[in-house]
């Protein structure tokens, strides 16, 4: 009963969160990974977006990088950089067993790898995945892990 209220919930957060912080999907109808943000960016001075003239393909997936250099970093060591779970929120992979969009600003760095969040409005206020996922890194992150293989398929 608890899910199916926050999965309702979660739809109408869907529906109705439509601004310029808007969710999207890890890859877009054009193949381009994370809203064209730049992966290697978030290791360093934090989320950019990148330039189509700037980008590289990785498993038919294109990435956009704010610089030649960024984007020869990838080149060199892409699973440095990629998003876990596929750029899917890693808090909805671990908390909910289930994939949603993210906002490619709201993320986290933990033990050298980058994790990507849901961030929308709801009536009212934010619903910020990653607040949970502060308090409770190390549990959602084992779980995610675990839970992965399975709602990879989904």
């Amino acid at each position: 009963m608890k899910n199916l209220r926050f999965i309702m919930m979660f739809t109408v957060a869907l529906i109705f969160g439509t601004t310029a912080e808007a969710q999207i999907d890890p890859v877009d109808g054009n193949g381009v990974a994370i809203g064209g943000y730049d992966v290697v960016s978030y290791f360093k001075d934090g989320p950019k977006r990148g330039f189509e003239g700037f980008s590289a393909k990785h498993k038919e997936v294109t990435y956009y990088f704010f610089t030649k250099e960024n984007r020869d970093a990838f080149q060199e060591a892409p699973e440095k950089y990629l998003p876990q779970f596929d750029g899917y929120c890693a808090w909805g992979v671990g908390a909910k067993q289930a994939k949603f969009p993210i906002d490619p600003e709201s993320y986290d760095i933990v033990d050298g790898k980058l994790y990507l969040f849901f961030n929308a409005p709801f009536q009212g206020e934010r619903f910020e995945t990653i607040l949970d996922w502060n308090n409770r890194t190390t549990e959602l992150k084992t779980a995610a892990h675990k839970y992965w293989p399975t709602v990879k398929n989904q």
